[in-house]
């Protein structure tokens, strides 16, 4: 840069800078003239209202708010609030610009004033006083400031039976006036960002001017310079073109006299110099010609062998990424997982530290590809891969080092099976915390082809040199961890322990006779009654699955359920679940016994493209009406909003059987399918009733979903009650079809049918109801009248 130039920018910068320090005094003080403005106007307001004692007194809301206006019409004021004395709102009004705070709590303003002491408050978002200023105001605009000020009375409003008399004999009483009593509080909340726009014009003209003042003064420097150092420039010039040996005709150069002769020396230099300059050019550009030749073939060959190189490594990479890496994940693969697990399992032998496999199985995965197809399979396989990803921490490194420097990640074992390794971990707490942090991470919703899938997670941790120190040893007791976890009703994480390599032999045992039990005759049906609190009667039957095996005794569904699911054969079972209920109801026909209807449970395995015809061919061979079979659907079967789950309904509907969803609520289906589906019946799953108990939220949330089953013309039904105080909530709420342990275990049907007598609950349902205060005699005349 030019001394000109340089000198010329000192001149505009130090006017630039005066014209800031200026408009940011002339913002300041504006700033503080119209606060200043916006607070003597609120308070002048509220010493012009003495009848806002009476007001607050009668807690008269509507003149409170209607004498609120007048506090809003100061420009920066967003809201006005009246409390009483103890801090309880009485009155709000909101200016016509939303508020930008309001959220600061009466207790929290005035927990360090006195009762009697008007303040100005500028908290922000923790409750930390920040200051009124301008630099403030302009780095925390949304944090509003409060003027509480007290509201005094000269009446005493402990005193009861007040009237508006009352208090003007008061305030004309002089005497009166010098005991005051705080009879509330008035809270103006004051907008920042309001304050800052009224300034905002007085200081753009404020910047505006000392702009054009730096404009001004700086054309004025620069015109000054270049006057001075002109002549010198051109001097400048005139001697980097004779060293360079550029200039071809003198220059000529105005100016003093001692420039002018060195200008003449100068130009006398250059006639000497042009002959030396051409015979210089010429062997430089023939010296330049063959350096540019051979650089050129240089070139040419480096170009050629970089190419090479290069197409080699990348093949040699990509030929190592596909045989170690998985294709759809990224991730490696079980070859690459297996030699940096057996890598890692003896530098932690050598160093005596404790190393964590966690095995990570995607519950239903097979459900999700058969429903929504591989290709949402494999979209929802990237995501987990990229959440768990996300989830660890540098230091939680898993499966392999390519390099000493490189990080590999996660393993993806095949289908939906994980890994992660742990390396040098603390003990079982640090890989539990490792653990649960993946499967909080994985248990949002991923969005797949416009469902949101909630991907169950289970599992399975083991501990090196603990439970093995080997690959195979480490893999299989952390597969079989991960198995535990899928079975384990008390969550989805499990660490190995040795009991579990005999509770699979136990597992493989019980599953051969599971596939036996059909055959001979193991399987039984209990029933549990579902009664009418209006009639006392059983209106209905849950047929549920039991075991009867010859060693271990009577077993529950939770015991092999699973199992018969894993194992291919919960269809078989399931089709004779609905033909054995089927023919119960006959029998109890044949018998004269009148069960109206009876309830069997259909998982979304069996809710195959088949299970219609099933259906169909149940009805047919036993002869049962239709209508007096119920089908309780899982939301499972709902979640995927499938047609072909509609058609299905749709079909079993105009054959006449009963539909109901099963356990509502406890699943992951959005509540959009209570108007699709065609449905009869909602049932209140066991954990909700049990909350309505427990809870106040539980009983609104119960008294919800009745409601909204109402709305959608469905029938209601309450499972697991078991207290008296249960039935009087539900039937007073509407539901009154009950069902739980209160009235009946799940009994065989020999048990059943004592129960199928007309009003057989009439007299234990009618002194519940008596301790409720209505009989159930009553209600049942209601219902009928």
């Amino acid at each position: 840069m030019t001394v000109a130039g340089r000198i010329s920018v000192l001149f505009m910068s130090a006017a630039i800078v005066m014209g800031l320090v200026a408009s940011f005094a002339a913002a300041t003080r504006e700033y503080t003239i119209r606060l200043d403005q916006v607070l003597e106007s609120s308070r002048a307001g509220l010493l012009s209202r003495p009848d806002l004692q009476i007001h607050i007194y009668n807690r008269d809301t509507l003149r409170l708010e209607k004498i609120l206006a007048g506090f809003l019409e100061p420009g920066g004021v967003s809201a006005a609030a009246i409390f009483s004395g103890l801090g309880e709102l009485l009155a709000r009004r909101d200016g016509p610009a939303p508020a930008t705070a309001g959220g600061a709590s009466f207790a929290a303003l005035r927990s360090e004033l006195l009762a009697t002491e008007s303040r100005l408050l500028t908290p922000d978002a923790s409750g930390k006083e920040i200051g009124q200023g301008l630099v403030t105001s302009l780095l925390h605009s949304d944090a509003p400031m409060y003027l509480s000020m007290p509201i005094f009375s000269v009446v005493n409003q402990a005193q009861r039976g007040l009237q508006p008399e009352d208090f003007a004999r008061a305030l004309a009483a002089p005497d009166d006036r010098e005991i005051q009593h705080v009879i509330g509080y008035l809270h103006v909340v004051i907008d920042r960002s309001l304050l800052l726009r009224d300034t905002a014009p007085a200081v753009r003209r404020i910047m505006l001017g000392g702009l054009v003042f730096a404009l001004l003064l700086g054309g004025l420097a620069w015109f000054l310079a270049r006057r001075i150092t002109e002549p010198l420039k051109k001097l400048a010039e005139l001697a980097d073109e004779v060293a360079s040996g550029r200039l071809e005709k003198p220059m000529e150069i105005e100016g003093s006299g001692e420039v002018e002769e060195i200008a003449r020396v100068l130009n006398g230099m250059l006639g000497g110099f042009h002959n030396h300059i051409k015979e210089r050019d010429v062997d430089r550009h023939l010296l330049s010609m063959k350096v540019e030749e051979r650089s050129s073939q240089l070139t040419a060959r480096s170009e050629e062998l970089d190419r090479a190189v290069e197409t080699v490594t990348e093949t040699r990479n990509q030929l190592q990424h596909l045989a170690n890496y998985d294709s759809l994940t990224n991730l490696p693969n079980r070859r690459l997982f297996t030699e940096q697990l057996d890598m890692a399992l003896r530098l932690n032998r050598r160093n005596k530290h404790i190393l964590a496999l966690l095995f990570i199985d995607l519950d239903d995965f097979k459900r999700i590809n058969d429903s929504l197809g591989l290709n949402a399979g494999d979209q929802l396989l990237k995501e987990v891969a990229g959440r768990l990803a996300t989830c660890l921490r540098e230091s939680d490194l898993v499966a392999h080092f390519e390099t000493p420097q490189q990080d590999i990640g996660i393993s993806r074992l095949g289908g939906d099976e994980f890994t992660v390794i742990l390396n040098q971990v603390e003990g079982i707490d640090a890989a539990r915390q490792v653990a649960q942090r993946v499967i909080d991470e994985l248990s949002s919703p991923v969005p797949v082809d416009g469902h949101d899938i909630v991907v169950k997670t289970s599992v399975g941790v083991a501990l090196a040199p603990a439970d093995g120190d080997d690959v195979e040893s480490l893999l299989k007791a952390a597969s079989t961890a991960k198995y535990h976890a899928k079975r384990s009703s008390a969550g989805r994480l499990e660490f190995y322990d040795r009991d579990m390599g005999s509770a699979g032999a136990e597992r493989i045992k019980l599953e051969s006779e599971l596939r036996k039990a059909l055959a001979r005759d193991e399987l039984v049906l209990h029933y549990q009654p579902q009664v009418d609190t209006l009639s006392g009667s059983v209106v209905g039957a849950e047929a549920l699955l039991r075991w009867e095996h010859p060693e271990l005794g009577l077993l529950q569904p939770g015991k092999f359920i699973v199992l018969a699911e894993e194992a291919g054969i919960i269809a078989e079972i399931g089709e004779w679940v609905l033909l054995e209920a089927c023919r119960q109801l006959t029998a109890f026909d044949a018998l004269e016994v009148q069960l109206p209807r009876v309830s069997i449970n259909v998982s979304a395995v069996e809710f195959d493209s088949g299970f219609v015809q099933r259906v169909r061919t149940a009805l047919q061979e036993t002869g049962v009406s239709p209508e007096r079979l119920e089908l309780g659907l899982t939301e499972a079967i709902m979640f995927d909003n499938d047609a072909d789950a509609l058609q299905a309904m749709q079909e079993l509907r105009e054959i006449g059987v009963y539909l109901s969803v099963d356990d509502f609520g406890t699943g992951y289906s959005p509540l959009g399918y209570l108007s699709r589906y065609p449905l009869n019946e909602m049932k209140i799953d066991r954990s909700f009733v049990l909350d309505s108990e427990k809870s106040e939220n539980g009983a609104r949330l119960i008294t919800a979903i009745i409601a909204m089953a109402r709305s959608l013309d469905l029938r209601i039904l309450a499972a697991g009650v078991e207290s008296e105080k249960q039935v009087v909530f539900l039937t007073e709420q509407g539901a009154h079809i009950l069902q739980g342990y209160l009235f009946s275990k799940p009994v065989p049907a020999e048990e059943l049918k004592v129960m199928l007598a007309p009003w057989h609950f009439i007299d234990q349902v009618q002194k519940i109801m008596q301790s409720a205060g209505q009989t159930a005699t009553e209600r049942f005349l209601e219902s009928n009248s």
